[in-house]
């Protein structure tokens, strides 16, 4: 198979999101949409990736660099079209004589599928792949001029295109492949002779066609194009991920007794077995193990949930949260960086963080680990069939050893010894009579 390589357009000011962050690296499903391209252009082999950026895109080449390393973007400047941000890859890929992919940034719901399809023509004879879509409400997208046997004769802008290529439902879906050399030549040929005065990526079918070039189409569904140039057109892209990925969790064996109500990432692994309630939501990094069941209005992240582990409802998982088998974390209870053991169970009303709670305890409601002071963080472990009573609050750094009980209300500032009850509270003192004089002492008051 021929060396591939991609090049990505991120250079797109976004102007229509309204937004300080760049585009591209606004967020479907938890992961930046220019992620989801780097990744699908991995997935088909493509060996080298240049990212194009904007002159003052200082965050995307971050983004880039921390992702795939240095050497990887490229800056076009000015902004003189898409042909033009092109050409501004060649000198990265100076040297490279394989194939080339060309798609958009901003195209969260590209998949190999459509790659493939495209270098699949190039190892048909094909000269230049021209990725396409048939739509009956083509819109802003540029028409495909079509000609025999999948041959794309011209693609013509909206804007420029005639009363009669209007109504030609054959789209343009911005994402092309070719061979290094002759893309590169096809560009150099690019003029701006049309109504925005820019360098059209798309003018490369025509030129490639005047020079004998065989230049084929292969087309898909419109929803593997779906591109975002507006906060409403990242909710509709947010809305086709969500949607897919429910259907693929309930066909892989998880319940969902309301999927339109739960919300997921792209990362989130959720094993065959498991019960979600309605309205919940799965931030980045979590991860659930078969039988466990998470109810209704749960908020997780960065968490791992064990096998028949009971979360919710309304709980919340911060970062490394680690819930064991069995275990119950139940309503309004937060738990952090907390491993809980097998069985143990906090059922309402708590804070656990930074520490670790042993198999079979129980922690009580109102219970909080006191984990900060205010500059760093300290750590509270609760063990093996330990009795934290209710309103406890554990003042981190401290153990509360095997088997041990707090009284419920007791501030713990040492380390509990296994199996000893520790009270921290003050002493009860009963006065006799006391309110009712207090009771006759405020209506004097109040009467006087």
């Amino acid at each position: 198979m021929p060396a591939r390589a991609a090049v990505i357009l991120a250079a797109g000011q976004g102007t229509r999101m309204k937004s300080a962050r760049p585009k591209v690296l606004h967020t479907v499903g938890g992961k930046p949409m220019l992620d989801w391209v780097i990744d699908a252009t991995e997935a088909a082999g493509a060996e080298r990736i240049v990212v194009v950026v904007g002159k003052d895109a200082a965050e995307v080449e971050a983004h880039v660099t921390a992702r795939l390393g240095p050497g990887h973007t490229t800056v076009q400047d000015p902004p003189l079209g898409t042909g033009h941000a092109v050409l501004a890859a060649e000198d990265a890929l100076a040297g490279f004589e394989g194939e080339v992919l060309v798609a958009c940034g901003d195209g969260p719901a590209l998949s190999t599928d459509e790659i493939e399809l495209l270098f699949g023509l190039l190892r048909k004879g094909a000269d230049q792949a021209v990725m396409g879509f048939e739509t009956p409400e083509p819109a802003a997208y540029g028409r495909m001029i079509m000609g025999e046997d999948d041959h794309v004769l011209r693609v013509v802008e909206a804007r420029d295109a005639t009363p009669a290529e209007l109504v030609i439902t054959a789209c343009n879906a911005a994402v092309f492949a070719a061979r290094a050399k002759p893309l590169f030549d096809w560009l150099a040929k690019v003029t701006p002779n049309n109504a925005k005065h820019e360098y059209y990526l798309t003018d490369i079918v025509r030129i490639a066609n005047e020079a004998g070039a065989d230049v084929r189409a292969a087309f898909a569904p419109k929803e593997a194009f779906m591109g975002v140039n507006s906060m409403a057109e990242l909710a509709e892209a947010e809305a086709a991920f969500q949607a897919k990925m429910r259907r693929e969790l309930m066909d892989a064996g998880v319940s969902m007794t309301a999927p339109e109500t739960v919300f997921l990432s792209a990362d989130t692994r959720v094993a065959a077995g498991v019960t979600i309630e309605p309205f919940v939501v799965f931030a980045p990094g979590v991860e659930v193990a078969a039988g466990a069941v998470i109810r209704a209005f749960s908020h997780l992240e960065g968490c791992t949930v064990r096998e028949g582990a009971l979360v919710g409802p309304y709980a919340r998982l911060r970062p490394g949260a680690d819930i064991g088998p069995e275990a119950h974390i139940g309503n309004f209870v937060e738990v952090k960086k907390v491993k809980v053991g097998k069985g143990a169970k906090a059922n309402h009303l708590a804070y656990l963080g930074d520490g670790s709670v042993g198999a079979g305890a129980n922690i009580g409601a109102g219970t909080i680990f006191c984990n900060y002071d205010g500059f760093d963080k300290y750590d509270t472990h609760v063990g093996e069939g330990a009795f934290i009573g209710s309103n406890s609050a554990l003042v981190a750094p401290v153990t509360i050893g095997d088997g041990a009980y707090t009284g419920s209300g007791s501030v713990i500032t040492s380390d509990v010894a296994p199996d000893a009850l520790a009270l921290g509270r003050a002493r009860q003192e009963e006065k006799p009579g006391w309110a009712t004089a207090f009771r006759a002492k405020k209506a004097r008051e109040k009467a006087g």
